[in-house]
């Protein structure tokens, strides 16, 4: 569904992103993990049109959308979260929702109906006229989750909607975000919270200083000594690896 080949970014000396090819399959949850300043939010934006890469090609479906606009990838039927959730304020859930829904419907009732079903999809039916600044974390988070939802995507890129949740809030947006990819939409997401990451994921790719340094089972990759060392330091491998013969 998803293609990327040799994606490349250089800030000034810093190469964000080097020469990364991934794949996301129709279908499917597609995890991308990393340490902090890996890479993962830059080639997001990169995917999605918000940053134009130095070389290489993203193709959706089969076309080339390239450095296209962030409006035109999203018509297209890609639509990503933010990090840092920023919903219009003074406006209501409702209202908020139905921003997204503007991308593809121009009716203002039609746009309000289609937000009060995403709205009950990810489990804000009861929350549709509750001002947007009064919401948790957690509200806001899922509030991301339901205006990008409401553009009526094919593939969804979520960038760590998980983070500043509790255990609860996390086992419950496992649920919605697995639920979505049960009604047909293919999910890509970035995610520190391995336990999300574990339950999830088909498939995870690590990236590591721009790089890809592992792709595979979230078993396989998080079992791996090169990734564990990118997450914990040189020497962490063989650290752990003696605790647990310890333990044996």
């Amino acid at each position: 569904m998803l293609e990327v080949r040799g994606l490349s970014r250089s800030f000034g000396g810093l190469k964000a992103v080097d020469d990364v090819t991934l794949s996301v399959p129709r279908g499917q949850i597609v995890s991308l993990i990393g340490p902090n300043g890996a890479g993962k939010t830059t080639l997001f934006a990169l995917i999605s049109g918000f940053l134009k890469p130095d070389s290489g090609r993203v193709s959706f479906e089969g076309r080339d959308i390239t450095g296209h606009k962030p409006h035109a990838i999203c018509r297209a039927g890609i639509v990503r979260t933010f990090q840092v959730v920023q919903p219009f304020a003074g406006l209501s859930v409702h209202e908020n929702i139905a921003v997204g829904a503007h991308t593809r419907l121009r009716d203002r009732d039609e746009a309000l109906e289609r937000a009060r079903e995403v709205a009950h999809r990810v489990g804000m039916g009861a929350m549709l006229d509750r001002p947007a600044s009064a919401l948790t974390i957690a509200g806001r988070k899922r509030l991301e989750l339901a205006r990008a939802l409401a553009t009526d995507p094919r593939l969804l890129l979520l960038d760590e909607v998980m983070a500043g949740l509790n255990a609860t809030e996390i086992g419950e947006l496992v649920e919605v975000i697995r639920a979505i990819r049960d009604e047909g939409v293919t999910i890509f997401l970035i995610e520190h919270v391995m336990q999300a990451v574990m339950r999830l994921s088909d498939y995870t790719h690590v990236l590591n200083h721009g790089a890809m340094i592992a792709s595979g089972t979230p078993r396989e990759v998080t079992s791996a000594p090169h990734v564990i060392e990118a997450y914990l330091g040189h020497g962490a491998a063989a650290r752990l690896a003696e605790l647990e013969a310890g333990h044996a």
